[in-house]
């Protein structure tokens, strides 16, 4: 029963992806190598997802399905949803105390990130896109429109 459960998560993954692809458009320019590269951190992220896990460093790329306002509440966080290309959703929470803020997002626009993945049953969170200046934590990063910020 457990394995018709994950064939039939992959396969509404898959699915979710190819509607998301088909909802952002086609574009005939070729995709960069680090572009084509992600399909592995997909890979990781659902893995991650799956197995409830936390504190994993990861890299991954998405497309921006809501803008959220930002969370003033101790640290000051800049935060928006993406999707994978598999489906999954997750929170960008970035730190705009430690970092500039990211200028100019807008739901449909591609972002790719590396930061630290927190589970949650929506999809999970995506914290330290930033720098840590104490050096305990590797770095982090958001880029968008060919700007990186940490």
């Amino acid at each position: 029963m457990a394995s018709l459960t994950i064939v039939v998560m992959r396969y509404v993954h898959f699915i979710l992806g190819l509607v998301c692809t088909l909802s952002v458009g086609c574009s005939s320019a070729p995709l960069s190598p680090s572009t084509r590269a992600l399909s592995g951190s997909d890979e990781a992220l659902a893995r991650a997802f799956e197995q409830h896990t936390s504190n994993v460093q990861v890299e991954g790329q998405g497309v921006i399905r809501r803008v959220l306002s930002d969370d003033n509440n101790g640290s000051r966080h800049q935060r928006f949803v993406v999707a994978l290309s598999s489906g999954q959703t997750l929170l960008i929470a970035h730190n705009i105390d430690l970092a500039p803020r990211v200028v100019g997002l807008r739901e449909g626009d591609i972002v790719a990130f590396s930061g630290e993945y927190q589970w949650n049953a929506e999809g999970g969170v995506i914290h330290w896109t930033h720098r840590d200046s104490s050096k305990r934590h590797p770095p982090g990063w958001i880029r968008h429109n060919g700007e990186v910020y940490q």
